[in-house]
């Protein structure tokens, strides 16, 4: 389940951060991707922490 639910903020924060960035290039819409995967994986993990057992 934990899993899971970090796979479902790493998905929301790189698609936020892919719409984002597309609004300049491809390559920014990239790069502001993959930093919104890390917020969206870092975010959801301390949710996670606290959240479940």
């Amino acid at each position: 389940m934990k899993g899971f639910l970090k796979f479902i903020g790493m998905s929301v924060g790189g698609w936020l951060g892919w719409w984002l960035g597309a609004q300049i290039s491809l390559y920014t819409a990239f790069m502001v991707s993959m930093v919104g995967t890390g917020v969206g994986l870092y975010y959801t993990h301390r949710a996670v922490k606290r959240l479940l057992p």
